[in-house]
């Protein structure tokens, strides 16, 4: 597709927020134009929270807000408050795709409510409810090269699985993966309270996000399995919310087919780095997770924290900005799709 993409995000909440900031980072605002948010939330406090982050700073521009719409380095993206998308009339404003970043849609029926409410194209920022759901998930580096431009309803996966897919394909590759054990140590969510409070049917949840550590359900095994289909069966996770604004991590056991070192893995993982620029990283510094605050690659491996039991059973540490890096990956998968359109 030649001309610029006329798109609209629904949902401004942390990811909506960091798409549109990844969006002019990269300088694309012209090729991809964002000329519609449906939020529910009031237009000064969307101003406001563009234009001042906690976790990423102030925005590198302008946010201003204008008649019903947000003023963004002076170019105007109109603003609607609808809890629908029925009640948004995306033909109107020419709409070519909508990023959803409510995550409030999950299974086919939800989703479809967009096309048939006369969106196009649904890009989501969270993984659907099930495998037949979408048209297609893509982890940027692995599988993007199925998009075919055919889909209406394509997802971004999660954070985690962009994370973590890349590499698991990887050491798949090069040495065969019998048996994988994830724990994901993720900072804190919109659904955890500052206090305790009756914030969540999992009673976990209720309970004060920057006090505990708080184990959490994760869907990660399943959807690595939905991805990597020659790992099924093999994979198991499970997630720990921990109280940091931002910055996640990736605890990976994996028991091996063939044998191998430390030495070896540290080595495929920066071979892997030149594969996938931009994607996949690797330091041996002494980090702490902040250092990772506003890094757009999908995952950081730690080599310094390489770890073998025996020959065959490994340990690997996998940084993550759980905002940042996901906002980048949707961005990427939204520039690829539009070649395919």
């Amino acid at each position: 597709m030649t001309q610029a993409l006329r798109i609209a995000i629904n949902g401004y909440g942390r990811i909506g927020r960091c798409f549109l900031r990844a969006l002019h980072e990269a300088g694309l605002e012209h090729a991809f134009q964002i000329v519609l948010i449906n939020e529910p939330s009031d237009l000064d406090s969307m101003v406001y929270l563009t234009r001042f982050d906690s976790t990423h700073g102030v925005f590198p521009g302008t946010v201003q807000a204008g008649v019903d719409s947000l003023l963004v380095n002076q170019r105007p993206i109109a603003v609607t408050h609808e809890k629908t998308p029925e009640a948004v009339d995306w033909a109107a404003h020419g709409i070519d795709l909508v990023v959803e970043c409510s995550g409030q849609y999950g299974a086919r029926h939800e989703l479809m409510r967009f096309i048939d409410a006369g969106c196009p194209r649904l890009l989501l920022s969270h993984p659907g409810q099930g495998a037949t759901d979408v048209d297609y998930t893509v982890v940027f580096g692995t599988n993007q090269q199925g998009l075919t431009g055919a889909e209406q309803l394509v997802s971004n996966a999660s954070c985690t699985t962009n994370a973590v897919v890349p590499l698991l394909h990887d050491l798949h590759d090069r040495w065969g993966v019998e048996q994988v054990f994830l724990t994901t140590l993720h900072s804190v969510m919109n659904d955890q309270p500052l206090i305790d409070g009756y914030h969540h049917t999992d009673l976990r949840r209720t309970r004060s996000a920057m006090q505990s550590i708080v184990p959490v359900s994760t869907g990660l095994a399943r959807g690595v399995e939905r991805l990597l289909p020659a790992l099924a069966g093999r994979v198991q996770a499970k997630a720990i919310r921990v109280p940091t604004l931002n910055v996640s991590a990736i605890d990976l056991m994996v028991l091996f087919e063939t044998d191998t070192s430390a030495e070896q893995l540290n080595a495929g993982f920066k071979a892997l780095s030149g594969q996938l620029p931009g994607l996949v990283d690797w330091s041996s510094h002494p980090h702490a997770s902040i250092d990772f605050n506003h890094n757009p690659h999908s995952a950081i491996i730690d080599t310094s924290q390489t770890r073998l039991n025996g020959s065959r059973l490994a340990n690997v540490f996998i940084w993550f900005d759980n905002e940042w890096g996901f906002a980048n990956r949707l961005l990427d998968t939204l520039r690829y799709w539009a070649t395919r359109l």
